[in-house]
């Protein structure tokens, strides 16, 4: 098996792989190890897959309100990322992404209370940075920065409470706001 192949990308993938191997040590079967890898599907909300528009994938990873979450995230995007970030920031040190940002990133929309506080953590290292009001606003022009192939990647590394009442529902706004386009 391709590590490209299977469902869970990034860091998680080498991971998944090494259990496999475990597992084929317990005498689990080739083919039961091989259906699960090609087939898993990550929580709602979660580096959820939404759809793909024209080549470009959107991904809904609206439960990454933390740095660390959002690392994560941006770690397992293995092409160009339109980063959709922001809401209420709660004492976040965006330094902690920077190396992760200018590897992965090519644009990034903010959205929310704390959208200034993102342009200033960002703005010395990506061009294309802007704010909208909206979700589907951000949604909107994501779809238009981004080429075939590129990835449009909600995941907010900031709480949802400024406009949503908690992050399923701005996951939810968000592949509403998809499906829309």
């Amino acid at each position: 098996m391709s590590i490209e192949s299977i469902a869970l990308q990034g860091t998680r993938s080498q991971k998944t792989l090494a259990a496999s191997l475990h597992s084929r040590l317990l005498d689990v079967r080739k083919d039961r190890i091989r259906e699960s890898l090609f087939d898993f599907n990550n929580e709602a909300h979660r580096l959820e897959f939404v759809t793909t528009v024209r080549g470009i994938d959107f991904i809904n990873d609206s439960k990454a309100t933390k740095v660390n979450a959002t690392w994560f995230g941006l770690e397992s995007m293995n092409r160009p990322v339109i980063w959709i970030v922001g809401g209420v920031e709660t004492n976040t040190d965006f330094s902690q992404l920077r190396d992760i940002v200018k590897e992965k990133v090519k644009t990034i929309i903010c959205l929310g209370k704390d959208k200034h506080t993102i342009v200033e953590a960002f703005s010395d290292i990506i061009d294309d940075i802007s704010e909208s009001e909206s979700m589907d606003e951000v949604v909107l022009r994501a779809y238009y920065r981004a080429n075939k192939g590129d990835i449009v990647l909600l995941s907010p590394a900031c709480a949802s409470f400024d406009m949503y009442e908690n992050y399923e529902a701005r996951g939810e706004a968000f592949k509403r706001a998809v499906a829309e386009l």
